[in-house]
């Protein structure tokens, strides 16, 4: 058996030119029955290791504001995590944070491959292939994060980072350094921690600024904060893009 293309990504938004292509690589915490349930109860199947709580809602409605296109993940980040190369070890994770994840366990070659083919591949082509159609003008990546992390509390609420490509970063953190929100540069993770990689891959080789965007998830799992983080991130990547506009950076 194999997963249809059509389970491992979606798509949204008219595909004409936009500004801004909006990615969400860990969106569903969907386990297609192709693939079983790795050994893992429903209570984890659902919980952060598995997927990006409220990320997907938060990039849909940036995606409205711009009136622009999103590419996100159909399937859970324990079976294929879309934002790591084929080649990195915990792109099919055997444990994440404090869970073992037995499917994933002593993985054959040909089973690993069939993850790649099945989940990461289609993904990148259909990222591909949007670019090449929308032809934006930035991408932007859309991510959340557990509040508590192997037992620390996290005090970062929203999270801007990057690769080398600092520009849509930059001017989003001086946008935000008022703002509401405890917002920090490379935290919770950054670029030593392997996070970037479709920066890496859809944005740098098409020398489009770019920005991944991570968002404490309680903060999205209420309603009026969560408007509030929308509001914030829309207000920071609009003022972004028109001073990038500005500088000569993007038409």
């Amino acid at each position: 058996m194999t997963l249809d293309d059509s389970e491992a990504v979606v798509v949204e938004g008219a595909m004409a030119p936009c500004d801004i292509l909006f990615v969400c690589e860990h969106a569903s915490s969907n386990f297609p029955s192709v693939f079983g349930d790795l050994g893992l109860d429903d209570e984890v199947r659902q919980s952060h290791v598995a997927w990006d709580p409220g990320a997907l809602t938060l990039t849909r409605e940036l995606a409205k504001r711009f009136d622009c296109t999103l590419v996100a993940g159909g399937v859970s980040r324990l079976l294929y995590d879309c934002n790591r190369p084929p080649d990195a070890v915990d792109a099919v994770p055997a444990k994440s944070e404090i869970f073992e994840i037995p499917g994933n366990v002593d993985l054959s070659e040909s089973d690993r491959l069939a993850r790649v083919t099945q989940i990461y591949q289609p993904f990148k082509e259909a990222v591909e292939q949007v670019i090449e159609v929308v032809h934006p003008k930035a991408i932007v990546t859309v991510h959340s994060f557990t509040p508590v992390y192997h037992g620390k509390q996290r005090a970062v609420e929203i999270g801007i980072l990057h690769d080398r490509d600092t520009r849509l970063a930059d001017k989003m953190l001086d946008a935000m350094s008022d703002g509401p929100f405890h917002t920090l540069r490379n935290d919770p993770y950054g670029p030593e921690h392997g996070v970037t990689h479709s920066l890496k891959a859809y944005a740098l080789p098409n020398k489009l600024p770019n920005v991944m965007l991570e968002v404490r998830n309680d903060l999205l799992a209420e309603g009026a904060k969560a408007a509030d983080v929308t509001e914030a991130l829309a207000a920071a990547i609009a003022q972004g893009m028109a001073e990038l506009r500005e500088a000569g950076e993007i038409a």
